[in-house]
């Protein structure tokens, strides 16, 4: 999703990059051992992250080339976006229909497809709060201090080959269009045009929510397959719920049966909404474990 950074959710401290005004923020994380976050040194520097990446990737254009050698807009039965309907729910989600339409595949862009490692490589010898200014410098200046997700590359190639419009859906500012496309381009993943293959916040409905962009990308496209790293980049429904309801939401039956097959998620422990779990949320009382040997 977008650069949703340094969260304070239920009284987590959290770091990274970009946030909603209605969140609170606090300093980033202590340091792990050579000086860098240790969420840092998960998702940009361990080869446990690119596995996981290169997987998910893996995964998405297997089920998108199974999707599109079967799919006929002609056929007896209706073809579906993975994209949902404006009057879906978590508990009964229902997804747009796709008539004849062409199709696309909808990515997120930081952390998603696009490293940012001249960002967070500052961000890492830094104390204190979000600073936006500097989120925006960066979104001006850092288009080749960026590297591309292992594993993106070759499957947004391999979904062109296939005939899917790889479609850019970013909260990502669009005062800074040129620069995003320059960033997608420095790191093989274009092209993207804004207004044609790349959203950006406020696009379509004004608002950082990226539901009205997804559901004007799926009024002009078939979307087969949607990647990001944030629960938002699949639907806003998760938007307001607590940690334990966003844990049960994205396991529920239709929403759970969605992971992998059409909607695929990549890994990142250094910021956003998934790091927001209290003490209690994280580990409930019921399977707590106390050592007998220190039992007083």
């Amino acid at each position: 999703m977008r650069r949703t950074a340094l969260l304070l959710v239920a009284g987590l401290a959290l770091s990274g990059c970009v946030v909603d005004a209605s969140v609170t923020q606090a300093p980033p994380a202590p340091a792990a051992a050579g000086g860098v976050p240790g969420g840092m040194q998960y998702l940009y520097g361990s080869g446990e992250a690119a596995a996981l990446s290169v997987q998910a990737y893996n995964a998405l254009v297997d089920q998108v080339r199974t999707r599109m050698a079967k799919d006929d807009p002609k056929g007896p039965h209706p073809r579906n976006s993975v994209v949902l309907t404006s009057d879906s729910t978590l508990s009964v989600p229902r997804f747009q229909p796709c008539g004849d339409k062409p199709a696309a595949a909808v990515f997120d862009v930081d952390e998603t497809l696009l490293l940012n490692l001249g960002y967070e490589s500052d961000d890492a010898q830094r104390s204190g709060g979000w600073d936006s200014a500097r989120w925006d410098r960066w979104e001006k200046t850092g288009a080749m201090k960026v590297a591309a997700v292992p594993g993106a590359i070759d499957a947004v190639r391999a979904l062109r080959a296939l005939g899917v419009t790889v479609v850019f859906n970013t909260n990502r500012a669009a005062a800074n269009a040129a620069e995003t496309e320059a960033a997608l381009n420095f790191a093989g993943l274009g092209p993207a045009k804004h207004g044609e293959t790349l959203f950006l916040k406020g696009d379509v409905d004004g608002k950082s929510a990226k539901d009205g962009r997804r559901g004007a990308i799926a009024q002009r496209w078939c979307v087969v397959a949607m990647g990001g790293d944030q629960l938002g980049d699949f639907t806003d429904l998760f938007a307001g719920l607590t940690p334990p309801e966003r844990r049960a939401g994205a396991a529920s039956p239709v929403i759970g049966s969605m992971w992998g097959r059409g909607w695929f998620v990549l890994p990142n422990p250094v910021y956003g909404t998934g790091l927001g779990s209290t003490y209690d949320q994280t580990f409930p009382p019921a399977t707590r474990w106390t050592d007998p040997q220190e039992k007083h």
